[in-house]
């Protein structure tokens, strides 16, 4: 694996020059520290993906299929017929480069072909090349060029350097969605073998075992159990939930990476108190222990196999509608795409809140609520009996997760919770255009968070970091809060890169954190059992302070 630089190395080497050749006369430096390695035969075959093989993206040859040319150019005929919207964003781009600047991965490469506009153009050169007339007849005048295994690699290359955040299709004047361009891309490169090792390994081990990292449904009980377990020790609550009962008002769903990974776990914490503490029905499930789905980062089509066993589970459980956690692409899929590849959904009813009453009207389709949106509307009938000071030693800011915010619109929920679980003064905005829809992205999304690039990924969360050393430095925010399990895996390597003073944490388990039982343990400690503000060190620290 590569070494990566420093931050000091790394930011001198940072340039907008344009370079001195036409883009289609630039090839793609396949530096280590740079890509993704490639998917290996096993996960492949697991899942019964066409054309595994043990690929080096530095060797000449690919092993690319002998027809490959054919493969991609049919695949990319059958889908300018299947989505009319990939026609449409290939002709009405001006390229008046209002989304050129916006890209993080510009930003943190200064590469032109992570320009969005650009980068489209890998792929619309192509389209006017075999499908336009104008690009057969006048070839590279108009913008059209052949399509050659140099193209493949580039496509390669330039497609799992792109996040599908959507940060450029809120500038651009025409709303061209490169995300859909992107995914649309990869799944090219995956119908002639071309895959990235990091999202196909999580996508076979979740399509055999369950969940992305390959735990068995033992694993997922004795995680859970052992989570249950440090609440009851620390708050001296029994939070621990049912499994697979059938009857149970509602289902929860979460990412695996809140059950097996810090510091999702202590968010995961926070749920079960939250639960625990308004005595709500419900059942966690073996069989859907994955939320979250790394197949809609590969293809649409795989993105559907993972996602089933959502609607299958809640199904067979006989709950009445789908609680989901906090995981920015599970709710990307959930919200945007499982109740057009599944509905209608007759078997759930229109969700209701059993605490408050709330009829969710948004979710009265897809019939899944988030529990953003669920908990702020606890929060708004007075149903939490919440003490803020109990987060006093958190000075946090706040990443709008590209998924649930640009994708779903959950902008005000998580704030309304930040302001009412966090002491006055404690919660700290950044920039402007760095938040809301505008939020840079985590740099590290899309199945890209693998170790071999990670020179990349520094570069392209570069943005987002900044903005965090920003309000550190000016108002010393040392926690950094998200709703996104993806991004509680990516942001800690960013952060400890950028700005090692400050930590991730996930909105629930600041609502853990502040939730009072009435029969609980003296709180002298957090979730991760640091100190109280008044507690151990930091009561210490507070008279030494008064000396």
């Amino acid at each position: 694996m590569a070494k990566t630089p420093t931050p000091a190395e790394l930011l001198p080497g940072l340039s907008y020059k344009p370079p001195e050749k036409g883009w289609m006369d630039v090839k793609p430096d396949f530096r280590p520290g740079t890509y993704c390695n490639p998917a290996a035969p096993k996960w492949m075959e697991w899942i019964n993906y066409p054309y595994p093989a043990a690929r080096s993206i530095p060797e000449d040859n690919w092993e690319l299929p002998k027809d490959w040319k054919e493969i991609v150019l049919q695949g990319m005929e059958d889908r300018l017929q299947r989505f009319r919207s990939l026609k449409v964003f290939f002709d009405i781009c001006v390229r008046c480069g209002a989304c050129a600047d916006k890209c993080h991965f510009f930003l943190g490469t200064g590469d032109p072909k992570n320009m969005p506009v650009l980068r489209a153009e890998l792929l619309r050169s192509v389209y006017r090349r075999y499908f336009k007339t104008i690009g057969r007849v006048l070839g590279e005048i108009a913008g059209a060029r052949d399509l050659t295994e140099d193209v493949i690699k580039e496509w390669f290359f330039y497609l799992y350097q792109c996040t599908i955040c959507r940060r450029c299709s809120l500038f651009c004047p025409y709303g061209i969605d490169m995300a859909e361009m992107t995914l649309l891309g990869r799944e090219l490169l995956a119908s002639v073998g071309l895959n990235i090792d990091w999202a196909m390994a999580s996508v076979a081990q979740c399509y055999d075992k369950g969940s992305h990292i390959g735990a068995p449904p033992q694993a997922f009980k004795d995680m859970v159990d052992f989570l249950a377990e440090e609440n009851e020790r620390i708050t001296g609550i029994n939070t621990m939930p049912s499994i697979n009962r059938k009857g149970a008002e509602v289902l929860f769903v979460m990412p695996s990476g809140d059950y097996f990974a810090d510091p999702g776990t202590f968010t995961m914490m926070g749920y079960m108190l939250l639960f625990e503490h308004i005595g709500l029905d419900y059942t966690l499930s073996t069989y859907a222990a994955e939320g979250g789905n790394f197949g809609w980062f590969i293809s649409h089509e795989m993105g559907k196999r993972l996602n089933a066993k959502i609607y299958a589970e809640a199904k067979r459980l006989g709950v009445k509608w789908i609680l989901g956690g906090e995981c920015g692409h599970m709710w990307r899929v959930c919200n945007q795409y499982m109740s057009t590849w599944w509905g209608p959904v007759d078997f759930l009813e229109k969700p209701v809140s059993p605490i408050t009453g709330t009829k969710f009207e948004n979710a009265s389709v897809h019939k899944m609520v988030h529990i953003s949106e669920f908990t702020a509307d606890l929060i708004h009938h007075n149903k939490l009996n919440l003490d803020p000071q109990r987060n006093a030693h958190i000075k946090l800011t706040f990443h709008d997760s590209c998924n649930t915010a640009r994708g779903m619109g959950i902008l005000e929920e998580p704030r309304y919770i930040i302001n009412n679980v966090l002491p006055e003064g404690n919660f700290v905005e950044m920039p402007p255009n760095t938040i809301r829809e505008k939020a840079f992205c985590c740099g590290s999304s899309s199945g890209i968070n693998a170790n071999e690039n990670m020179e990349l990924r520094m570069q392209g969360g570069f943005p987002r970091a900044n903005a965090v050393r920003f309000v550190h430095e000016k108002y010393g925010v040392n926690h950094l809060g998200c709703i996104c399990a993806l991004d509680r895996a990516t942001l800690p390597t960013l952060l400890e890169y950028w700005v090692p003073q400050v930590e991730i944490t996930g909105i629930s388990e600041l609502v853990g954190n502040a939730l009072i039982f009435p029969d609980e343990l003296e709180r002298t400690t957090d979730l991760r059992d640091r100190d109280l503000v008044g507690f151990g060190e930091l009561a210490e620290e507070a008279g030494e302070e008064e000396e």
